[in-house]
């Protein structure tokens, strides 16, 4: 019996760490400074069906999740590899345990190996270190943008725009009232009517309704009768209106005159002594200002004209009225447009004339690389042995299986690649690295320069110059780099467009890593852009 019992705990023990070794753990250094990086590598080969869940965590026991990076994923054959890296921190020295991360492969879940780290301070030494005095403030970068600067000169310039139309549309409303009232009567009867419309002293803006009535019978016995009754008295305009009436020989009551005195006067008390009429006696002041108007301009003499004009029944009339009305509104926006545009071209030739063409095409219009450069870069470590690059935006896995001969692909064991753009755009970067199957310490990376541009001229590049040199990064890995120019036909253009490129390449433990860029040849941001990338690169030197 002891011997069955025996024989299952051995089976169930070697399911058990069957199981686990479905996850293999590693991390980089098991003892660092404080405050310094420790990276968790979880490794699991799975099927291409498997679903695996990678935990999020702050924290892995008494360290401090400082950074989940992305999962890489490596496939071989038939199924997957999947690399999975977290940065741990501790600020307080002392030794840690790293405990086990449970990983869900299919909804089950795996353990990976709990490790040992220890953290040690930072021993300073003053006798040996030197001492340097305490640095400027570094001004932050300004990681907002210039957007906002044309964001306000466009509100700007509609603001101006918008201020010219209600300008020109003001002034416009002036006259035309007198372009669309053919005789003083028709004028004085519609305002009469729109006054009444805006009820305005039923809102109790008595004094505005009364100083709008008076207005409009003093204009109308200033054009219909001639004499000056916007600027006089009402002492003044009733005379005036009594010694016409005589001259003109026209036919009026003294009731009339009267009664639109009576009105004026009570007019004044309102704009000057505050008065307030009650309703009734607002709705008898307006009913006489009307009949007077009227009174008066029937008792106006007529000379009878035949004219043509006269002959234009209503529908006539208001035609022409609809067409005025559309050439003042396409007048106003004709003005407004052409303000506008004037704004436009003199500050476009302000800057053209201080920054330059260039500056003004780029940052009116728009340039790619411009862009490209200004956005927000990212750190990032690609392929195995891992290549630490910034870039302006995250490189994407690409499959370059196809691309290469398949000779040449017998003796790869392993490759990873990672590209932003493609090899028909004006600009692209790709990342490449690879691992052969038969051991070498060294790879012949002249050998393998000539390769990558004869890969580069079977996808269309001609007339290639090449110059080659050294090149060391700032952890002491060397490599060579190959830089120059090339041209290539644009398909949609049928134009020829000639190019600068450059390619680093190293070797470590038996494979290669590559980098390269190009892009239009003169293009100042994407030289930038490509400086900034290659001194950015970080190789992490591979012991041998």
């Amino acid at each position: 019996m002891k011997k069955y019992i025996s024989l299952l705990l051995l089976l169930l023990s070697t399911t058990f760490f069957a199981q686990q070794k479905r996850l293999v753990t590693s991390i980089d250094t098991t003892k660092n400074k404080i405050g310094a990086e420790f990276k968790l590598t979880i490794k699991t080969d799975v099927d291409t069906l498997s679903k695996v869940v990678f935990p999020k965590l702050k924290n892995i026991g008494a360290l401090e999740v400082i950074r989940s990076y992305p999962i890489d994923t490596v496939k071989n054959n038939d199924r997957y590899e999947l690399i999975k890296k977290y940065g741990l921190t501790q600020f307080d020295s002392g030794k840690y345990s790293i405990p086990s991360v449970k990983i869900m492969i299919n909804n089950k879940p795996y353990y990976s190996d709990s490790l040992k780290v220890e953290v040690a301070n930072v021993v300073v030494d003053t006798l040996k270190q030197k001492m340097y005095d305490i640095k400027d403030i570094v001004p932050v970068e300004n990681t907002i943008g210039d957007w906002w600067k044309y964001l306000l000169a466009i509100v700007i310039i509609a603001g101006i725009g918008a201020l010219v139309y209600w300008f020109v549309k003001k002034q416009q409303k002036k006259k035309i009232e007198e372009e669309v009232y053919k005789t003083p009567i028709e004028k004085a009867t519609n305002l009469l009517n729109s006054l009444e419309k805006k009820e305005l002293w039923q809102k109790g803006e008595i004094k505005s309704y009364y100083s709008e009535l008076t207005d409009i019978a003093r204009n109308y016995i200033e054009e219909a009768i001639e004499i000056p009754a916007m600027e006089s008295t009402t002492s003044e305009l009733i005379a005036g209106l009594r010694a016409a009436s005589v001259k003109k020989k026209m036919t009026v009551t003294q009731e009339t005159i009267e009664n639109l005195e009576r009105v004026l006067k009570q007019a004044d008390l309102v704009k000057f002594a505050k008065s307030k009429p009650v309703e009734y006696e607002i709705t008898e002041d307006r009913n006489k200002i009307q009949k007077a108007i009227l009174t008066l301009d029937n008792a106006i003499p007529v000379e009878v004209e035949i004219e043509e004009d006269t002959l234009l029944n209503e529908a006539q009339k208001q035609k022409q009225i609809q067409i005025q009305l559309k050439k003042k509104r396409n007048k106003r926006i004709a003005i407004t447009v052409a303000s506008v545009l004037f704004l436009l071209l003199a500050t476009t030739a302000y800057f053209v004339a201080t920054k330059g063409f260039t500056y003004v095409k780029d940052n009116v219009l728009g340039h790619p690389t411009k862009e490209l450069l200004e956005s927000e870069w990212v750190k990032s470590e690609y392929g195995n042995p891992g290549i630490v690059i910034e870039t302006p935006k995250v490189l994407k896995r690409i499959d370059l299986t196809k691309s290469l001969p398949k000779n040449g692909m017998a003796l790869i064991k392993e490759m990873n690649s990672f590209a932003y753009g493609s090899v028909l755009d004006n600009f692209y970067l790709l990342v490449s690295t690879y691992k052969y199957k038969q051991d070498s310490t060294a790879v012949d990376l002249k050998k393998s320069m000539e390769v990558s541009l004869q890969a580069l001229e079977s996808q269309g590049a001609q007339n290639m110059i090449v110059k080659q040199e050294d090149f060391q990064t700032p952890e002491g890995v060397t490599g060579i780099k190959g830089y120059g120019t090339f041209t290539r036909i644009n398909e949609g253009t049928r134009s020829s467009e000639k190019l600068y490129y450059e390619l680093l390449l190293f070797s470590q433990d038996g494979g290669l890593q590559q980098i390269m860029i190009f892009h239009e040849e003169g293009d100042l941001y994407a030289n930038e852009i490509s400086e900034r990338v290659l001194n950015s690169v970080e190789l992490k030197q591979v012991s041998k």
